[in-house]
């Protein structure tokens, strides 16, 4: 999961981390099911909301639920 890999790099404190992982998480559940089966749709998909998330998290938004609307909108899916 190159994605998940992705934000586990941030260099953020556990709590924060953890909240990132929440909030993608989250975001996945709302846009896996728009996002196909081809593989390289779910890969690249994957890593714009990682991207998405790392962005809103630069805000210092620290609630995963924020961050998720946040990257939601950055992809234009809220």
């Amino acid at each position: 999961m190159e994605a998940k890999k992705l934000l586990g790099q941030a260099s953020y404190g556990p709590e924060m981390l953890s909240a990132l992982f929440q909030a993608f998480d989250e975001a996945w559940k709302i846009l896996a099911p728009s996002c196909g089966q081809n593989p390289l749709s779910v890969h690249a998909t994957r890593l714009k909301l990682a991207n998405a998330i790392l962005s809103v998290a630069r805000n210092n938004i620290e609630d995963a639920s924020t961050i998720r609307d946040h990257a939601l909108r950055l992809l234009g899916r809220r």
